[in-house]
């Protein structure tokens, strides 16, 4: 079972740059578990905002360490700049290969569902028949679910060269029939779409 941890930081207005240096020095020295895949920020939708997202780790240091940061007078240096901070934990759909560090982007569409409390099923074989189509027009980077906090949520993440191409894919996804699978919202309680861009030091660029 592939699993990540997903940060998502919420700074001042403004502040973004500064919160990105603080994260990268912190995390440099260890103050997150696991292997960091993605820093990003958001440039369309809820602003103000830092993605993180590392490969899963076990129990109990997933915890020790989310509780040790919580317990710091200096949560990965942003205690003047923080606003809100969420840490969950997300299942890979199982039939998608694990994310790995490398040049996708450098746009990042995030796109984030609350699924009825009996819509999981349904949306994870609904995407394991349709995906196949949608994959030969754009690769997808990850489609999770959670597993902790407010459940259940559902991310999808769609990498793109420029808003132009985004924009391109996915008229031509709907026009072909590809996407997105038949019966999909019907599962879905709200949605929600941000854009991303890579901090220069975020693996997955």
């Amino acid at each position: 079972m592939l699993t990540y941890d997903v940060a998502r930081i919420t700074v001042w207005p403004g502040r973004h740059p500064d919160a990105l240096k603080q994260v990268e020095r912190r995390l440099l020295s260890g103050a997150y578990p696991g292997q960091l895949l993605g820093c990003w920020y958001s440039e369309i939708g809820a602003i103000n905002q830092v993605l993180l997202i590392h490969a899963g780790v076990e129990e109990p240091a997933r915890t020790d360490a989310r509780a040790k940061m919580l317990e710091s007078k200096d949560p990965l240096g942003l205690s003047e700049l923080l606003v809100g901070m969420s840490m969950d934990t997300y299942v890979s759909f199982p039939f998608l290969p694990a994310m790995r560090a490398g040049l996708y982007g450098p746009i990042y569409e995030v796109r984030s569902y609350v699924v009825r409390p009996n819509g999981l099923a349904p949306t994870i074989e609904l995407w394991r028949k349709a995906l196949p189509g949608r994959m030969t027009l754009s690769p997808v980077l990850a489609a999770m679910y959670s597993v902790s906090g407010q459940l259940t949520r559902f991310m999808h993440i769609w990498p793109y060269a420029n808003l132009d191409q985004r924009q391109q894919l996915r008229s031509q996804a709907i026009s072909d029939g590809v996407w997105p699978p038949p019966g999909g919202p019907d599962h879905f309680i709200s949605m929600q779409s941000d854009i991303f861009l890579p901090a220069d030091f975020s693996p997955m660029r």
